[in-house]
């Protein structure tokens, strides 16, 4: 009777060891897929940011970098302080711009330049008299 009752003793203790060795490998399995989407998450967040935020103002970088390095004399001209004008010379970071109809000289840096202009200014145009 004391062996039936060891054997049976034994039995139970090892489907108890037995459950709880399945709950730890679930307990582990659970934890590594809750770090892979957690990194997953990060990565796409991050894809995110990037084609909402840092590659459309790359694109705006690289367009202002192309339209200042072509600009040439006789270009008509709006500076990022308001300033309406043809340009007369260019030199590495100056450039020499004409303002209205009195043709004023100023030389101001080629980064200040905001865009070219198409259409030409009423100021610049000498009066018909």
């Amino acid at each position: 009777m004391m062996m039936h009752l060891m054997s049976a003793l034994a039995e139970t203790t090892g489907e108890v060891a037995t459950s709880t060795a399945t709950a730890d490998t679930t307990a582990q399995v659970s934890a590594t897929g809750g770090i892979i989407e957690m990194v997953i998450m990060v990565v796409v967040m991050i894809a995110i940011l990037y084609f909402l935020m840092i590659r459309p103002q790359r694109k705006k970088d690289k367009a202002v970098k192309n339209m200042l390095a072509a600009l040439k004399p006789g270009d008509r001209i709006c500076t990022i302080g308001g300033l309406y004008g043809t340009i007369t010379s260019l030199k590495e970071d100056n450039v020499t711009i004409t303002l209205g109809a009195q043709q004023n000289t100023v030389v101001i840096a080629r980064w200040a330049i905001r865009s070219v202009e198409d259409a030409p200014l009423e100021n610049d145009v000498e009066p018909e008299i």
